[in-house]
């Protein structure tokens, strides 16, 4: 754990963020710029120039990174989205421009660092978070600790398959990791536009889907009750294997605000009671600081507890 600023820089398909903390959490400096598509040189060099632009603010200061992808035992990235990142030393590579060490994790797993430093897990012994976005993905973190495995795969949720599946009810999707049925084809945003069109709705986004069904839209409505069983069916799995005492949602899907009242309501019916109708404890909460939060928690990979 170190003392002193916190850079925290959010690698992203289309933007990177950054921003520099200061001890107590207080945001010192903040910019964001788009990223240059498909050029890895390029984007070594926007992230060195935003840190550079951080040292002017804040002097001298620990630095992490987020990314979309994850290191191999070997240093180089692998399963990111920005394909130009797959099988570089990104984090050598900076270290080498900067001149000194750079910490580097998923998104997803700063997001949870985020939520269980100062957010909606804060002082949880155990957070799940939940990206529900474009794809998702999530992140574990225990004791205010990333968990991460020997294949940086811990939290690797969104490629899972949908537990209890229903047949006739839930369609087996191809995803893009090569499976079908995968969590992200059904819980994602394109999941839930695929879903609705699928049962012979519209081609609308998830978003506008939303906004038809708080209109009264009665097929949207049906379109967002499936998503919600779907998603307590995937939880309650997590529930079963990893017992969270905070679940928290983030991403564009995480504004839909009936989930945290309809998904703990339906999530019972899966997570194992031994024959007693128990209370679940767990509670599904929306992240504290929303799209901040993932470049929050790269800040925050320095202030890791030993």
């Amino acid at each position: 754990m170190q003392a002193g600023p916190a850079l925290g820089i959010d690698l992203g398909g289309t933007k990177i963020e950054a921003v520099l903390l200061a001890p107590q959490g207080d945001t010192l400096w903040r910019q964001r710029i788009d990223t240059p598509a498909g050029d890895y040189t390029a984007t070594l060099q926007a992230i060195v120039a935003l840190a550079e632009q951080a040292r002017q603010v804040g002097g001298a200061c620990s630095i992490g990174l987020g990314t979309p992808g994850s290191l191999t035992p070997e240093g180089l990235m692998k399963n990111a989205n920005s394909q130009c990142l797959n099988g570089r030393p990104l984090q050598r590579d900076l270290e080498a421009l900067l001149g000194q060490p750079v910490r580097l994790a998923n998104d997803a797993n700063c997001l949870a660092l985020s939520e269980a430093t100062d957010g909606a897990g804060a002082g949880a012994e155990v957070v799940f978070a939940v990206i529900l976005g474009t794809g998702t993905g999530a992140g574990i973190a225990v004791r205010g600790r990333v968990l991460r495995g020997p294949n940086g795969l811990a939290g690797e949720w969104g490629h899972n398959p949908l537990p209890w599946a229903v047949p006739g009810e839930d369609p087996l999707f191809d995803c893009y990791c090569g499976q079908r049925g995968c969590n992200e084809t059904l819980l994602s945003g394109p999941g839930i536009a695929r879903d609705h069109l699928h049962m012979g709705g519209a081609s609308l986004t998830a978003k506008q889907i939303a906004d038809a069904a708080a209109q009264g839209d009665a097929a949207c409505q049906a379109t967002l009750q499936r998503h919600a069983a779907r998603l307590a069916r995937a939880l309650a799995a997590v529930i079963n294997l990893l017992d969270p005492d905070v679940i928290v949602l983030a991403g564009g899907v995480s504004r839909i605000g009936s989930l945290y009242a309809q998904v703990p309501a339906l999530w019972s019916r899966w997570v194992v009671s031994g024959g007693h109708r128990d209370i679940v404890r767990t509670r599904l909460l929306p992240s504290v600081h929303g799209d901040a939060s993932g470049v929050r928690g790269a800040a925050w990979l320095w202030r890791e507890p030993a």
